[in-house]
């Protein structure tokens, strides 16, 4: 009995929904989002969240308050934002029925600030017969399941297409509109055109959201647009958008004939919010990343190895072979504040200008140029997509020498860095892993080398 009342509570987008029970319990679930947001939000980051926020563009999205939080917080937040997110949609859907609304208007609930004012509306609009539940069901079509997918696949394909014309080609921005409403539309089209003739069953959803991010996938490829690594890197949260977002194109292909004609005007509006989203609509964020290693030696054995190392061994780790550009050496052009160092990386050299010279202490650096942040993996010689320039952007680093008992050192590495790729926040956890693993590998060769330099000198024959 209770599995059914959740399911007609929240897996049911045909059951229609009247306005005083959709504002209750919108109300509720906005009471225990917004008190799980506060509690997670001040363990993170000591920082007290209010209702007010959320209307700050400045502070959304919200998981931009913990970017300096334990990864483990950062994935929880994610993790809590999604079941109410599904549940909003859900109900979106159920009201909008309920009013002799669409269902299409649910993908409005995507868009900042546009869902504040549509869950306004829905709270006191009147309720209409307009689809009544009796009237609700598939108007068979004809032709096999089969062709079915296949046009549905093929229908979001082309609007993964289209949109990223819109968002990179047009705009030359990776906004929250093309990685977010990309994967959705493409899954509310597969889903409405598989569904229209047969009950999709919850492989058929997978199978249906795997195939037609396969084939865009395979289509940017083919068409040198996009590399391996990066389309790897979207494949989670494209999969998992168009796997929710083809369930609702089912619902909504068995609303009747009456709520299928507005699909391909409804389906216009992710392109058209995408190609007017604000720029920057979560801000930019300044991405700490911090490392550090125990070495057997002094702070002032350290020191110089800061200032220059020798060329480190090609890498093992499997990031860095398939393409993440990674260090080979470094080298510092003269001494003291205002001092160039150069970090040779794979890609080429990151320039640094040096603003705190604390020789056994302390250097720290502003970055002034940066090389490409990978090579992509691609079957064509060249090929350079538009996010490897200027969408990562390095800012500042800082290495600190903290003396311990016993004769050693412990080595911190600092380095800060901007995105312009949204989510912020996905992508964050993507590039803080790749930087620590670029200090990490610095930081293993540094305390080889110091530590070996000094066994030699420790074994030298006295003469």
């Amino acid at each position: 009995m209770t599995g059914k009342v959740l399911l007609s509570l929240f897996g049911r987008p045909d059951l229609p929904l009247s306005r005083a029970p959709y504002a209750a319990i919108g109300l509720t679930l906005a009471i225990v989002k917004y008190a799980g947001d506060v509690l997670l939000i001040w363990y993170a980051t000591g920082v007290r969240w209010t209702p007010f926020d959320y209307l700050d563009p400045f502070k959304l999205p919200l998981l931009h308050r913990v970017e300096n939080a334990q990864f483990g917080i950062t994935l929880i937040l994610m993790l809590w934002m999604v079941p109410f997110l599904w549940i909003g949609v859900v109900y979106t859907m159920r009201r909008a029925l309920d009013a002799g609304w669409s269902p299409w208007w649910a993908l409005a609930f995507f868009v900042p600030y546009l869902n504040y004012g549509l869950i306004f509306t829905l709270c006191i609009w009147p309720s209409s017969d307009k689809y009544a539940v009796g009237e609700r069901g598939r108007t068979p079509v004809h032709g096999s399941p089969a062709n079915s997918v296949a046009l549905g696949i093929a229908a979001g394909v082309v609007f993964a297409l289209a949109m990223i014309g819109v968002a990179v080609v047009l705009k030359g921005a990776y906004a929250f509109g093309l990685f977010l409403g990309t994967p959705l539309g493409m899954g509310i089209l597969a889903g409405y055109f598989m569904s229209r003739d047969y009950d999709p069953s919850n492989m058929d959803f997978f199978f249906v959201s795997l195939a037609a991010n396969g084939v865009a996938a395979m289509v940017l490829l083919a068409v040198a647009f996009e590399g391996a690594i990066c389309i790897a890197m979207a494949f989670p949260i494209s999969l998992l958008m168009t796997y929710g977002g083809a369930y609702v194109g089912c619902e909504i292909a068995i609303g009747g004939r009456a709520i299928r004609r507005p699909a391909a005007s409804a389906m216009l509006l992710i392109p058209l919010l995408t190609l007017f989203e604000p720029a920057h609509i979560g801000a930019r964020q300044l991405h700490v990343v911090n490392s550090s290693i125990e070495i057997n030696a002094s702070p002032a054995a350290i020191w110089p190895h800061l200032i220059e190392f020798q060329p480190i061994a090609p890498p093992q780790e499997f990031m860095f072979r398939i393409g993440i550009a990674y260090p080979t050496r470094s080298h510092t052009d003269g001494a003291g504040i205002g001092a160039t160092r150069y970090c040779e990386f794979s890609t080429g050299a990151v320039v640094e200008r040096v603003t705190t010279w604390d020789p056994g202490k302390r250097l720290s650096f502003d970055v002034e140029s940066q090389p490409a942040p990978m090579v992509e993996l691609t079957p064509y010689k060249d090929v350079e997509p538009p996010h490897l320039h200027g969408y990562v952007r390095s800012k500042q680093g800082e290495f600190r020498l903290v003396a311990l008992p016993g004769g050693r050192t412990r080595l911190e590495g600092t380095s800060s860095y901007e995105l312009d790729i949204e989510p912020e926040t996905y992508w964050s956890l993507w590039t803080s892993a790749s930087v620590h693993a670029i200090h990490m590998r610095v930081f293993e060769h540094i305390k080889h080398e110091v530590e070996f330099h000094a066994a030699q000198t420790s074994t030298a024959p006295l003469q």
